[in-house]
């Protein structure tokens, strides 16, 4: 095929997808508003897209663009050592894989983190071997430091916090959960990946990064509130033995000697060098512009709901997320698809404990323009979702044992069930047990990705 051809079929193929710029999409996606800052980014890591940085010895500009990106980060986050990652899953599973490996002398290492905590730290224990002990939240979503502090045993190899935490932007008691971890003698680890680059720049933030007595890593993504393209993170540590815990290497065998910083070996160093790019570009005073005007869309978003009939909000919102429940009556999967209709997206988080489904909304410095719009069709979807009512369950699910399902039969089932809209695929899997949830969403990530 013609490379005009191939570009054609890309394009066709890219129109069914979630615009990633114009401040519509209030989920994955984070938008500067600055076509510099796209442009340099893009041109930056198309300039190191072919450099292998698995061998830094045979390309020393990847060693100069990782201190000097690791350098700048951990300048605004307390200081420390650092390794450039390739998101925030991968950052904190090598924070879990440090810790662990740091302490050698525990058998049946556990990781103690809030119910809150992101499920990348689930995922860490699950490749690594670790047993996860969650703790409760307060009313407000942050976490509490008494019951994380009596869950913490000889086991304990990490305690996790969050700022903020991402199902509803509330920043946790990062000192007193960090001092409560110190006194027991275990290390603590802060999940800023989606906070750590917009809370420095907010006035009176709260203390949270390396500066914090008992902080032991740090994890932020740059390629969210850094406005990089994606798969660009930095992992800090407050000393250099812990972060040699996190690195692999290898040479028991007839090969080239393996020293892998992270999880991948080789790697393009195109995210690095567009992360780079794009921090010096902007500055750190471009960024505490871009944090304000991230805030103050959220502030506004949250003002305008609390004055719908029908929306609340719900813990506080620290930062730039925002969770959003229904009152009786109104549906928020409905919400969210009646959303979707009118131009905007709001990503959809299932109910679990006491806590009700709702829907997530990350703000963004090209926000402000579009907070005004977002709240009319925000009025008029729920005015859409009264009126629908709510998403049916269908009775084709009841008793389902999804255990003994293949893809097959998992796709039959689709079919009985009639699932004509993602408020009815949501409620299917919000009345679902956790464990039946993931069932579920293997089984139609199997189906979906069958190539034939």
């Amino acid at each position: 095929m013609s490379v005009d051809a191939i570009l054609a079929e890309l394009a066709a193929l890219r129109a069914g997808d979630l615009p990633v710029t114009g401040g519509t999409t209030w989920a994955y996606i984070y938008d500067s508003g600055s076509e510099s800052v796209r442009e340099l980014g893009a041109r930056a890591y198309a300039e190191m897209l072919d450099v292998n940085a698995l061998d830094p010895t045979a390309f020393p500009s990847v060693v100069a663009l990782e201190n000097s990106v690791v350098g700048t980060v951990a300048s605004v986050l307390g200081g420390g050592v650092g390794t450039f990652t390739s998101g925030g899953t991968e950052s904190c599973l090598l924070a879990v894989k440090a810790a662990r490996d740091a302490r050698s002398d525990v058998d049946g290492a556990e990781l103690v983190l809030p119910v809150t905590a992101h499920p990348a730290f689930h995922k860490a224990a699950h490749y690594l071997g670790l047993t996860v002990v969650t703790t409760p939240v307060d009313a407000d979503f942050r976490a509490l430091v008494d019951p994380l502090a009596d869950a913490i045993t000889d086991r304990t190899v990490l305690v996790v916090t969050s700022a903020p935490s991402y199902p509803t932007g509330t920043v946790d008691p990062v000192p007193a959960i960090a001092a409560a971890a110190a006194e027991r003698g275990v290390r603590c680890h802060v999940d800023a990946c989606i906070g750590g680059w917009v809370l420095p720049f907010l006035p009176d933030p709260p203390p949270f990064d390396l500066s914090v007595p008992g902080v032991s890593s740090l994890s932020v993504d740059l390629h969210k509130y850094g406005y990089t393209p994606k798969g660009a993170s930095v992992l800090l540590f407050a000393e250099p033995e812990l972060r040699r815990h996190a690195w692999y290497a290898y040479a028991g065998w007839p090969g080239y000697p393996v020293i892998n910083p992270t999880v991948q070996s080789a790697k393009s160093a195109g995210p690095l060098a567009a992360a780079w790019a794009v921090l010096r570009h902007v500055g750190l005073d471009g960024y505490r512009s871009l944090a304000l005007a991230a805030r103050d869309a959220l502030l506004r978003l949250a003002t305008g709901v609390s004055a719908v009939d029908g929306l609340r909000v719900l813990g506080v919102p620290d930062s730039t997320l925002l969770a959003v429940a229904g009152s009786p009556g109104v549906d928020v999967f409905v919400v969210a698809d009646e959303l979707r209709t009118r131009g905007f997206y709001a990503q959809v988080q299932l109910s679990l404990a006491d806590v009700p489904a709702n829907l997530h909304f990350s703000a963004h410095a090209i926000s402000p323009s579009t907070v005004d719009a977002l709240l009319a069709a925000l009025r008029a979807a729920v005015d859409a979702a009264r009126t629908a009512g709510p998403a049916p369950v269908s009775p084709a699910l009841a008793g389902v044992d999804l255990s003994t399902l293949d893809e097959a039969g998992f796709g039959r089932l689709l079919a009985e069930a009639g699932l004509a809209s993602m408020a009815a695929v949501n409620a299917a899997l919000d009345s679902l047990p956790p464990p039946a949830r993931e069932r579920a969403l293997l089984l139609f990530l199997s189906t979906l990705l069958a190539p034939s």
